[in-house]
Parts: C-alpha cells; structure tokens; sequence
C-alpha cells in the first residue's frame, strides 16, 4: 500500500510540474499575492493630511502647530482662514483631520486655564480616525508635559476635545457594512458570470451554442444580463439590511446609489466574463474569480487606506472598480452624496466595464475559434 501511495504522489507532482498552466498558478499568484498584502494591506499611519485652522496665532499656538508639522507623523496640506472652509476640506478627503485652535489659546495657557483644541477627524473610516485620535492625543500629551516642565507648572493645560465628522461615535459597524454591499455584489457577480462560458464548455454544450443564430455578442449579452439582475437584487438587500436591521444612516441620494450600483455591475460582469472566456472548466473559473477578487478587496480601501499605500500600489488601485464604488457606497450612507458629488467615481467606472466588456468579447470569439 506504502509503494502504491508513494507512487500516486510522485504521479501527482510530475502532472503538477509538467503542465505549464498548473506551474504558473503554483507560482505566479502566490508571489502576486504575497506583495499585495505585505504592501497594502498595513494599519500603520504615515504622514497624516492634515489641516490647521489658527484663531490664536500666539506663541503656544505655533509652537504646538510645529510639533505636528515635525512629528512625521503629520502632513500638512492646507491652513484655513475662516470656519467654512473646514467642511470643504474634510468633505473633499483632502484632509483627514482639521486641528483648530481657539481663540485665546496662548493667553489661556499662560494663565494656567484650559486652552482649547479641537481636533476635526473624517469618521467615515472609523479605524483610521481612531488612529489619528490617539496620534494626535500623543503629541498634544508631549506638548504638554513640555509646557509645563519648562514653565514649572504643575499639571499641563491644553485640552483636547476630538470630534469626528460623518460618524461622531466612530462605530466600525457604519464603516464596515456599507463596505460589504461592495463585496457581497463583487461576490456574486463574478461567480454568476465568471462560470457561465466555462460551464457550457465543461458540460459539451459550447459547441452546440456557437452553431446557433445568436451572434458571439448576443450571446454574451445574455449571459451578462442574469449577473446583473442577481447582483442588483444582492445589492438592494444588503442596503435594505443595513438601514434596517444594522441601523447604517442613509444621508445621501438613492439614485446616486442606483447609478453607481449599475456602474459597478458593469464592470464586475465584464471582469466575470474575461474570467469565463478564458477558463476551460469551472474549477479554472474559480480559480479565475478567487485570483482576481482578493486583490481586488485589498487594492479597495475596504480595511486599509489607500493614501497608505506605496505610490506605485496606489497607481494599481485606479484599475479596480471596487475602489470607485466603496467611495459612492460610503459618501451615500453616511456623507449625504449626491450625483453630482460623485461624476469622478461614476466616469471611471463606466470606463472600466466599457473595457472589460470589450475584452471579454474579442476573448470570447478568439477562443471560440
């Protein structure tokens, strides 16, 4: 029995090692996959955007302002003049935190009184704005405590006061759910469409579609169509859901949705089906699905930001469709987005499924030959 099983494990690495398909998906994704998350996938926060909305301008002002610009920690993109502007700034992600110091500030602090700060954050990613809530409470901490070390004093002064905008509780269930009506309709999708021509070819049923009258783009089109609805439907629960039961805030426009989940569709069924053109069989086509679905998670911003990552993995992203679609899904949920708000998420995504549905085709009819 010992020979007989040795001898069907040599069998079975010999048939691995001699097709060059099973070599290749040995090798290739593994490695693929190995960067993707050993460079997006990170919590760590570096060179946080930040602005500064200055109504003090004395001494302890600037001089607390010059421990963020020098932490490394922090980056800052913009000093604002007037309270209106701080809105702009966050809405746009321009910035993910806006420190505004009060009035008074300096003449508070000297005089041994409560200063005060506030700390403005983007709650729409709850795990990050907690991230930047305890950096920014460590360098105000030191601040502090050199404050008042060097004036002998014997408890600081500068008070924190943090606020987040968009989820003033920072609840990861409101960062979380809206992200997974992206996935669940990724998941879907692909695997709707993503089985469709390679199990026509798996069961000999291929051959017999090519002969009918329906053209190569006819046929696709059809097998395009029950991805779509069943992703839709997949999609509309899980907001349903979400509203309902998990209690998500929905302060923007329900066409705005609409039109990004049918954006999102499009591209995800075009994906699906260069997937199954290729495949030979469905167990290809899940592989297909698997090899493209989990980077594509990771490259999303779905649990990490994307401004983390390195600037060549953040080129990588803007082909992902998932990416465009977590910004439409989250600014309608919880920032109040309009249409109008998201034309540059819409645009992208409608060339994205344009090109993979052309791709799909010209995939379908070469190999049909």
């Amino acid at each position: 029995m010992g020979a007989r099983v040795w001898a069907l494990i040599i069998k079975e690495f010999l048939a691995l090692l001699r097709d060059r398909a099973s070599r290749v998906v040995l090798i290739g994704p593994p490695l693929v996959q190995l960067m993707v998350f050993g460079y997006a996938a990170t919590f760590d926060l570096n060179r946080v955007p930040y602005a500064v909305f200055d109504q003090d301008g004395g001494l302890a002002a600037r001089q607390l302002l010059a421990r963020f610009d020098g932490s490394g920690e922090f980056r800052r993109v913009a000093t604002l003049q007037s309270q209106a502007q701080v809105r702009g700034v966050l809405d746009d992600r321009r910035a993910l935190l806006v420190l505004r110091v009060g009035p008074g500030f300096t003449r508070d602090l000297v005089s041994g009184r409560g200063a005060p700060l506030q700390a403005l954050i983007d709650g729409r990613d709850s795990n990050t704005a907690a991230i930047v809530q305890g950096d920014v409470s460590g360098v105000v901490q030191e601040f502090n405590q050199q404050w008042a070390t060097a004036h002998g004093w014997p408890r600081a002064g500068a008070q924190l006061r943090a606020r987040a905008w968009f989820n003033p509780d920072l609840l990861s269930r409101w960062f979380i759910v809206p992200g997974i009506v992206a996935l669940l309709m990724l998941v879907i999708t692909l695997l709707v469409t993503g089985l469709s021509v390679a199990r026509e070819r798996e069961l000999g049923t291929f051959d017999q579609l090519l002969v009918t009258p329906m053209s190569p783009g006819e046929i696709l089109l059809g097998k395009a169509f029950p991805g779509v609805v069943i992703g839709a439907l997949e999609g509309c629960v899980t907001v349903v859901l979400a509203v309902y039961w998990f209690h998500v805030p929905f302060t923007g426009s329900v066409a705005a949705l609409a039109l990004g989940m049918l954006l999102y569709l499009g591209a995800a069924v075009g994906v699906g089906l260069m997937i199954s053109s290729i495949a030979r069989t469905q167990q290809q086509g899940l592989l297909g699905v698997f090899m493209f679905m989990v980077p594509a998670v990771i490259l999303s911003g779905f649990a990490t930001p994307i401004a983390n990552m390195p600037r060549p993995v953040q080129w990588l992203t803007l082909l992902n469709p998932v990416r465009y679609f977590l910004v439409i899904d989250r600014g309608v949920f919880l920032r109040g987005a309009q249409v109008g708000d998201l034309l540059g998420q819409f645009w992208p995504l409608a060339l994205i499924g344009a090109a993979s549905m052309a791709c799909a085709a010209w995939l379908f009819r070469h190999r049909a030959r």
